[in-house]
């Protein structure tokens, strides 16, 4: 007889679940693009959506359904560079992998691989990072939580998420086995794929300073992806990214008690149910990487993370569904949890986290809803 799905070595079991998440997600949206009718005036409201594909092709129906929002951004980046003002909230590392692969296929294609892989290490190094503590069942639950939580088709779409996360835990991963040259590479990575990446330095300074070795000082080099990131734009003439954001995205930066005295006040004043959620999922997510098993890097992390969520005024908590994933002590804690509960209730939670996720591609899809 064949063997259980988590009795695999951790290595197949990520290798699994993200092969099993690239085809649910390609087929799923494939099959949703004949059917999807987004207003014409809301698509074109959007930037760089004059040379869309044509809806109705198989070509579409696999690759051109997932052109949306953010991955038009990466594309024109990895084909133009920072040709536009705007273009500099988007960090360089997914751009230029995708540049890199689209030598053998189409970009958006190598968009898509570039998420799918980026996955696989992502799940792979979430394995090693609870290996101490998740029993063998845990080690899919872990994943299926991850594959489940609304917004996480991200992970398989032309957005860098996946390429971050995977950065970040294995960054961590490499400086608890103390090869601090690698975690800091991993860390450098990750600090020029999205702003939040640079955070990782926090958990590899705690982990050096833990050691007491001359040679773990290679993780201040760490931030220099962020670093150098920034310098080149001030270098180059072009705007920071603070000010990108608040000329074209509405989102000014703030300490972050004035931006969560703004997300409490649009909830009470105008009743924003989704803004609402979305903060009362910050807190949870605080809770549970809190947790006193929860190691002490891993909650300076998710601390920093979520503290960053609240940090702008304008747009509130905008992206912050996908923005929890990054806080992956949480999910850790998740994982481990479901292991000791009843397989009734852990198919629940994964059916209600399921049926949001696939509403919110649905509207991510069909333009209404940026992530």
């Amino acid at each position: 007889m064949p063997r259980r799905l988590e009795s695999w070595s951790d290595w197949q079991i990520a290798l699994a679940i993200a092969a099993a998440m690239r085809v649910f997600y390609s087929a799923l949206a494939a099959v949703l693009s004949f059917y999807l009718h987004p207003d014409q005036a809301l698509i074109h409201s959007n930037a760089l959506t004059e040379n869309l594909g044509t809806p109705g092709s198989w070509h579409y129906a696999l690759l051109g359904v997932w052109e949306r929002f953010d991955t038009l951004w990466y594309l024109r980046i990895a084909a133009h560079g920072y040709d536009l003002p705007m273009a500099v909230t988007f960090y360089p590392l997914y751009p230029a992998t995708i540049r890199l692969v689209s030598l053998c296929v189409p970009p958006i294609a190598a968009a898509l691989l570039v998420s799918t892989i980026a996955a696989f290490f992502c799940f792979w190094g979430l394995l090693r990072l609870g290996q101490a503590h998740l029993p063998a069942l845990a080690k899919v639950r872990v994943l299926l939580l991850i594959c489940a939580w609304p917004t996480s088709f991200v992970l398989a779409a032309g957005y860098a998420d996946s390429l971050t996360l995977a950065l970040v835990v294995w960054a961590v991963v490499f400086a608890r086995e103390g090869r601090w040259w690698i975690a800091s590479l991993c860390g450098a990575l990750a600090g020029g794929a999205r702003p939040s990446g640079v955070l990782v330095a926090i958990p590899l300074f705690v982990l050096a300073l833990g050691s007491g070795r001359i040679r773990s000082a290679a993780v201040l080099l760490s931030p220099v992806g962020w670093v150098a990131y920034w310098a080149w734009l001030h270098w180059s003439g072009r705007l920071s990214v603070v000010e990108a954001y608040r000329l074209y995205q509405g989102m000014t930066l703030v300490p972050p008690w004035k931006g969560l005295w703004e997300a409490l006040r649009l909830i009470v004043s105008q009743g924003d149910a989704l803004l609402a959620l979305k903060l009362g999922l910050v807190v949870v997510f605080a809770v549970l990487s809190m947790r006193p098993e929860v190691r002490i890097e891993d909650r300076l992390f998710s601390l920093a993370v979520l503290l960053q969520m609240v940090m702008y005024t304008g747009r509130p908590l905008l992206g912050a569904m996908r923005y929890l994933l990054l806080v992956y002590p949480a999910f850790l804690t998740m994982g481990a949890w479901s292991a000791k509960v009843k397989k009734t209730r852990f198919t629940f939670l994964f059916a209600v986290l399921s049926a949001a996720n696939l509403a919110w591609m649905w509207a991510f899809l069909n333009w209404s809803l940026v992530l």
